[in-house]
């Protein structure tokens, strides 16, 4: 066994307990900080009772041992692999003395290989004889450790790895002495993270180390490879990197600007960036490099602290703040190229960017955002008021100090969730496909794109587009449509001004599919929400689009008729009377009336409507409450939506199809939360929920 691993052994076996071990492991094991890549770790949770950074050199270690290898290989790669690590560990006392001294711990190959030689100087001074040649190869091969991975990645250019190349220049190393170090190294380090990604990445490996031993120049990536090796992972999680790179692209000062990213390292991209957009990124680089000018050469840009202010634990699991990512993308989205390049600043008194280097270290820039205090008290009241009472208000708050838009679509944490349960309604929204006529079909509101699915699969010929307000919504669309080979499109726009974005009279079918429920609820249209007059603009929007002999085709909430019944619900579960309560004070579409007939058995006597409107928003649970409670599912009867459509479209619209009926499933999600009766206390099944009408515009 190796000597070091059997010091690691000893070290946990006797929990530390020796003063007598090697100076490394003394390091390794007093780390005070965890410094760690967030992307490798599940939890954050994890974090706080382990120490990564000794588990990650001891599986390099055990790779280590068991290649075959000569003598002399294994012994200096074993002294590699045991202070690669070491920027990243010691006391926060140690650690304020290393970067007192100059060791850059936050580039931690170099800050180890610069421990690594103080160690080794305190060695030969004790005891000379220590071979300098051999000191000199270990310090290289720590110094750039690592970076045979992160060329891959795109995060260091190809000339970072010339210390390398220089050991053969100088004639420390043959080129197959330099080629039967570094295999072998890079095994040990990639597989410490993820056998697979060693098995993934070892053919490239392979190739880049011929290339680093025969001292050839032609590895250097161009720009636009390099941020496609940087956006990989966005690229698997479904992001079209040539569409979103021809945007970037589009704009020459930009290309110019980040060429003078050839020559740096970039540290902690993925990680910081992840479920950023491309083009969010690349602003965040400019900010970056606008910031970098000046008389010192920065050789490294770290986003490692935005990296680690992006994430918390959400159920036991790391989850991106998304909270403070719709946040920043609000601000970056907000600033152009154009302002980025000039200097033009939009200020915000609660989050800007902020980008410095540490004293003594004036070749790294640090980047992240930075978010005044009262932003940050509210993020983290948002993160703790999770599953609870004060969630919606705080989220509220968020939205208000933000102007973040108020919608169905800002979910942020269970933001998946809510798409995937829009896709689950595909076999509500199989019969639309009945009505659809002509070839241009819009689906206003995709959600999770469900009916975009169907159209393409099940009405060859036609061209779906979704049209949504929400960018995150037509990013997570254009991640799918990427990642299975869809064809429909999607745009960004507003269903009231369509035609902004479309041809008047150039569309043959418009879908509303629970969608005009949440323009009613949410827009303030002529200064009020809750206003019909929304559903008359987004008709009349509709139906200037179509060409004669198009249609509409809304499927939506409804009300009840009569709607002066009254119904009694008996609440089955013990919080249902505090749900009611709290739905009735904070539910702003109109006033819900309810009286208590029993309070120990939770029986409530409450009109029809309202009943509804609450039992819509207790089926969703308490994590979409925040939402669904600002939501009226229900705003007209049949006969009111019917004289609605005639009065707002006139006589060139011809009702085709006017139905309702209880949407499945509502029976089932709340069989063991209510029981619903008539005013005299009989069981009655729900009232219906749903309408379809089905419009066509008659040609002149």
């Amino acid at each position: 066994m190796l000597v070091s691993l059997q010091a690691i052994e000893r070290y946990r076996k006797e929990e530390g307990r020796s003063a007598v071990w090697p100076e490394w492991l003394q390091i390794l094991a007093s780390a005070e900080e965890r410094v760690v890549n967030l992307e490798r770790v599940r939890s954050l949770r994890e974090l706080s009772d382990a120490n990564p950074v000794l588990d990650y050199v001891e599986k390099s270690l055990r790779t280590l041992e068991g290649l075959r290898l000569s003598f002399w290989v294994r012994e200096l790669l074993e002294e590699v692999l045991v202070w690669s690590e070491t920027a990243k560990g010691g006391t926060v006392r140690q650690r304020l003395r290393w970067q007192e001294s100059g060791v850059n711990l936050f580039v931690h190959n170099e800050g180890s290989a610069q421990l690594y030689r103080e160690h080794q100087r305190r060695l030969n001074h004790n005891s000379p004889g220590e071979p300098a040649e051999r000191t000199e190869v270990v310090e290289t091969l720590i110094a750039t450790h690592g970076l045979i991975g992160q060329y891959i990645r795109g995060e260091v250019p190809f000339s970072a790895q010339a210390s390398l190349t220089e050991l053969v220049r100088s004639g420390r190393l043959s080129p197959s002495e330099l080629r039967s170090l570094l295999l072998p190294l890079n095994e040990c380090v990639l597989t410490a993270v993820s056998p697979e990604l060693w098995q993934q990445t070892r053919g490239e490996v392979e190739a880049i180390v011929d290339r680093i031993a025969q001292d050839r120049e032609d590895g250097e990536l161009s720009l636009k490879e390099r941020m496609r090796r940087l956006r990989s992972g966005a690229s698997g999680r479904g992001e079209n990197f040539e569409a979103a790179w021809a945007k970037v692209e589009a704009y020459d000062t930009v290309l110019a600007a980040l060429d003078a990213l050839a020559d740096k390292t970039l540290w902690y991209v993925e990680p910081a960036f992840r479920g950023f957009s491309l083009d969010d990124m690349v602003k965040c680089f400019l900010l970056a490099l606008r910031s970098s000018r000046g008389d010192c050469e920065v050789r490294h840009i770290s986003f490692e602290p935005l990296m680690q202010s992006m994430y918390y634990d959400h159920k036991g699991l790391k989850k991106i703040n998304v909270y403070k990512q719709r946040v920043i993308e609000k601000y970056v989205r907000e600033l152009s190229f154009e302002h980025i390049l000039q200097d033009r600043s939009r200020p915000n008194p609660h989050l800007t960017e902020r980008v410095e280097c540490k004293p003594g270290l004036g070749d790294t820039l640090f980047f992240t955002f930075e978010f005044s205090r009262a932003a940050e008290k509210l993020i983290e009241f948002c993160v703790e008021a999770e599953k609870s009472a004060l969630y919606e208000k705080a989220v509220l708050m968020l939205f208000d100090l933000f102007e973040l838009r108020r919608d169905a679509y800002d979910r942020f944490h269970n933001e998946e969730d809510y798409l995937s349960a829009m896709n689950s309604t595909a076999d509500y929204k199989q019969l639309i496909l009945n009505y659809v006529v002509g070839e241009t079909v819009l689906d206003i509101g995709p959600g999770g794109g469900v009916l975009l699915d169907l159209i393409e699969e099940r009405l060859p010929g036609k061209r779906p587009v979704g049209i949504d307000i929400s960018a995150n919504v037509i990013e997570a669309l254009e991640r799918r449509k990427q990642l299975e080979g869809r064809t429909w499109e999607v745009r960004k726009g507003d269903a009231l001004r369509l035609e902004a974005y479309m041809e008047p009279g150039s569309v043959d079918t418009v879908i509303f599919s629970s969608i005009l429920h949440e323009l009613y609820s949410y827009i303030p249209f002529e200064g009020k929400k809750f206003n019909r007059a929304t559903i008359g603009a987004a008709l009349r929007s509709a139906f200037g689009m179509l060409k004669p002999g198009g249609r509409i085709i809304i499927r939506d909430g409804i009300m009840s008729e009569p709607v002066t019944e009254l119904r009694r619900i008996r609440l089955l579960r013990e919080d249902g009377l505090l749900w009611l309560e709290r739905y009735a004070r904070d539910f702003q579409g109109r006033s819900i009336r309810y009286t208590v007939l029993d309070q120990e058995a939770r029986t409530v006597e409450i009109p029809v409507n309202d009943a509804m409107e609450f039992l819509y928003t207790y089926t969703w649970g308490p994590e979409s409450y925040v939402h669904e409670v600002q939501e009226q599912f229900g705003y007209f009867t049949p006969g009111e939506y019917e004289a609605f459509i005639r009065e707002t479209l006139g006589r060139e619209a011809k009702l085709l199809e006017s139905r309702h009926f209880l949407q499945e499933g509502y029976t089932e999600a709340l069989s063991d939360k209510i029981e619903f009766m008539d005013a005299d206390g009989n069981e009655v099944p729900l009232p219906d929920s749903t309408c379809l009408f089905v419009i066509e515009k008659v040609g002149r």
